[in-house]
């Protein structure tokens, strides 16, 4: 159990509150751990929240972990833990795998959908978020003790492919294909669709080869798969690079085959209904006007904004698409929670799907969520181009991290060898563009900085890694000493020495917080205090020069910080280099 999990469950027996919760205090002077909750007994019960408080500490039982506990302001209850007591509990801390990470009480299972690109078009920055949030979820569900299915939705059908197949048969340049197949592709794309705006004739071309595509036609079948096959070859080095995976993958014309299923299920129920030849869902005033996904206000009145299931020309759309990939994931995975990792401007769209979903199927239990996030924007706050106002590709971008890096590093390191800086500024290249997506609040937009991203200073990737690095180097710096040994016996006499150790056991109360809200930052912004709160120790605390008790104690405090940070950030999805 954690340290606050501790704490809670002795809370709830003196209090007998089921909900009663502790925090790390705002204020260290003061304690900490707090807790609130004589003030809430106390607004309940209409009570005095001090009187409340000392009568909860009197049936406190903490004695063993905590000096006496004290009451502080309108009625907080601050515990302070008995540096013994912390010192006594170190050596399981610093021999489990897992960090202090409890097991859940009831494991769940998980299906994240994130990355998503679109079949045809080259990876771009726009992916970023999506494809690094959702993998950091998925790393951190998967090592609190969950289930996690990986679900890449990928974007392989729709009117393009009219225009992709049009391009691909009377505009295809061959050797391009085969040097960059995506770029290619887009070319093909982009000069079909501005011809299609200014030709009638190329229009009806290419809406004669989607209709083709969609009725089964084999040549444009075999061209569209080849589209896919080598869409997804770069997709996977893209991935490959930033070391994520998925369970599965599975592009949108795979639920093509139940689409109209469930049309025809829509209406038998009456969840849809006919309007202006489209089928459509309306309100079911079920739910105040503010909440109502399928109202807007216009002038003071709430109008109907439904959502559309299938177009008047008998085609559906990505909502139709959605429901039924979320009937199917629910049918093959049975999960207890589907995440769904996408920009913000998309929240109506998944408000609605989830309205009409638990309406199709209202015996569902699982929970549905849009873990949605804000915009990567430039340095004139509009979103993030190039000099020229075209959209910036993924590849171009990871490879312009790494150059950045590899400059830092020669720099401060010109003496490695050539492929040892390489790969070194692989390593913080990439996880400095990794944690400046993971840093802010996913629902703030947030202003790319190239400086502020490699910076050794500060809250960053490479500060953390050379906090990892230097670390490293004690325990080589010790082996050349001929010292290697380290101690089950901690001693916390040192108030730098107690305040790494408090910060080590918050690990395992970070992560779950981490995944309840989905938001990575608070894993970022603990890791980067641990950082700090490890060079103060180090600044004031002799460890290799220390006597040999204190040595082998604080050898003990810098090896779990080494394996905190190294975990902390491999769940992140960033890697740790041994020299910087």
């Amino acid at each position: 159990m954690t340290i606050s999990s501790q704490l809670e469950a002795k809370l709830r027996a003196a209090s007998g509150h089921a909900d009663a919760r502790v925090q790390p205090a705002t204020d260290t002077r003061f304690g900490d751990y707090q807790t609130n909750i004589a003030m809430i007994l106390a607004k309940q019960q209409r009570a005095n929240p001090r009187q409340l408080a000392q009568e909860i500490i009197d049936k406190l039982d903490t004695a063993e972990m905590c000096e006496p506990p004290e009451i502080a302001g309108a009625g907080f209850i601050n515990f302070r833990l008995k540096p013994m007591w912390l010192a006594e509990r170190f050596a399981v801390l610093a021999a489990d795998e897992k960090l202090g990470i409890s097991a859940p009480v009831r494991p769940k299972k998980y299906v994240i959908d994130f990355s998503s690109p679109n079949v045809a078009k080259p990876m771009h920055v726009g992916h970023i978020r999506s494809t690094i949030l959702g993998d950091a979820l998925a790393r951190i569900a998967a090592f609190i003790g969950h289930t996690v299915v990986r679900d890449n939705h990928i974007g392989d059908w729709g009117t393009q492919f009219g225009m992709l197949l049009h391009g691909w048969k009377n505009e295809l340049n061959h050797a391009a294909l085969e040097a960059d197949p995506l770029g290619e592709m887009e070319r093909l794309y982009k000069l079909v669709s501005a011809r299609c705006k200014e030709d009638p004739a190329t229009l009806d071309a290419v809406h004669h080869e989607l209709v083709e595509l969609q009725g089964g036609n084999e040549e444009n079948l075999v061209l569209w798969r080849e589209m896919q096959r080598l869409s997804q070859a770069q997709f996977d080095v893209i991935y490959s690079r930033l070391g994520i995976s998925f369970d599965v993958t599975l592009g949108e014309s795979f639920y093509n085959q139940w689409l109209w299923k469930v049309v025809d299920e829509l209406v038998a129920r009456g969840i849809a209904r006919e309007s202006e030849g489209a089928l459509c869902v309306f309100s079911d005033g079920s739910v105040p006007e503010k909440e109502d996904p399928f109202l807007i206000s216009r002038d003071g009145q709430w109008v109907d904004m439904p959502a559309l299931v299938q177009k008047a020309d008998g085609a559906a759309n990505y909502t139709t698409t959605d429901l039924a990939t979320l009937a199917y994931r629910l049918r093959e995975f049975a999960p207890d929670e589907i995440l769904y990792v996408t920009d913000g401007r998309q929240q109506h769209h998944f408000r609605q799907l989830f309205a009409i979903f638990r309406r199709w199927h209202p015996e569902v239990s699982a929970r549905l969520a849009h873990v949605w996030f804000g915009s990567i924007l430039g340095d004139d706050g509009k979103p993030f181009k190039t000099r020229s106002g075209e959209t910036i590709k993924l590849a171009g971008l990871l490879d312009e991290a790494e150059e950045r890096a590899f400059a830092i590093v020669s720099e401060k390191n010109p003496a490695l060898p050539e492929a040892e800086r390489r790969e070194i500024a692989r390593v913080i290249g990439l996880g400095a563009v990794k944690y400046a997506d993971l840093l802010p609040n996913r629902q703030s937009d947030y202003v790319f900085s190239w400086d502020k991203m490699l910076a050794l200073q500060g809250n960053t990737a490479p500060y953390l890694q050379n906090a990892y690095v230097r670390i490293r180097s004690i325990f080589r710096k010790a082996v050349e000493a001929g010292i290697n040994s380290q101690s089950s016996t901690i001693i916390l006499s040192e108030p730098a020495e107690l305040v790494l150790a408090k910060k080590l056991f918050q690990f395992g109360e970070v992560l779950p917080q981490v995944l309840d809200d989905c938001r990575p930052n608070l894993l970022c912004n603990y890791l980067y205090e641990l950082a700090s709160t490890f060079h103060s120790f180090f600044e004031a605390c002799h460890v290799l020069k220390a006597d040999e008790a204190s040595r082998a104690s604080r050898l003990t405090l810098c090896e779990v910080t080494a394996r905190t940070l190294q975990r902390g950030l491999g769940l992140l999805g960033i890697e740790v280099p041994e020299r910087m």
